[in-house]
């Protein structure tokens, strides 16, 4: 599961954080919702996100964590989007990615009378990149753009911390994942899985 993920106005990310701020969907968002350009990105928030234009251009749009429904749905399971039929469309055609710096898990622990335990919380990013490419989905909602972020099985590594992790790609991935015309089930097969983590509290 993906819950929370953190944006610092690094060199690569503040050309597309400047790139939100331009946008008028910020002006229709702020009447409701909270507009983040960096720190710490929590569900209901809205940030900046990367989809195709209508023009078929790579663009940076402000868009709503999280689709509405009786519950919020802020994560979609890669291996099963294809199929369930509130992400279905989207995974055929509404692709896009989430810029951050990292994202945040806590440690996930079973006790020994079987109960669950949250642990510590950790910040994790694919090695050797200065930016997590998180992918995710979006849809239309009331007019404005709403999105989720994809999980999959963890890394060996990290399984400890929890048993979900983002779906995560190289940045030479962006074009190809939000081109709708594109086959998201042999993208993913360039997930980054080689992953840092570091304990934070």
């Amino acid at each position: 599961m993906c819950g929370r993920y953190f944006i610092e106005e690094s060199p690569e990310l503040r050309p597309i954080i400047e790139a939100m701020n331009r946008s008028p969907l910020v002006a229709k968002f702020q009447k409701s919702s909270a507009v983040l350009s960096q720190g710490e990105i929590r569900p209901t928030n809205v940030a900046p996100v990367i989809a195709s234009s209508k023009a078929g251009n790579r663009a940076v749009f402000p868009m709503k964590w999280g689709f509405t429904g009786k519950t919020l749905l802020i994560n979609a399971k890669t291996e099963t989007a294809a199929i369930k039929p509130t992400f279905r469309e989207a995974w055929a055609c509404h692709r896009c990615i989430v810029p951050a710096s990292w994202y945040f898990e806590w440690e996930h622990m079973t006790m020994n009378d079987g109960k669950k335990k949250t642990g510590d919380k950790f910040m994790l990013q694919p090695k050797g990149s200065p930016v997590t490419w998180l992918c995710g989905l979006y849809r239309i909602e009331e007019g404005l753009p709403c999105y989720v972020i994809l999980t999959r099985e963890p890394s060996e590594e990290i399984r400890f911390i929890h048993d979900r992790m983002p779906l995560m790609l190289p940045d030479q991935c962006i074009d190809e994942w939000i081109n709708p015309a594109a086959n998201p089930a042999e993208i993913i097969q360039k997930a980054q899985t080689d992953i840092l983590y570091e304990r934070v509290g």
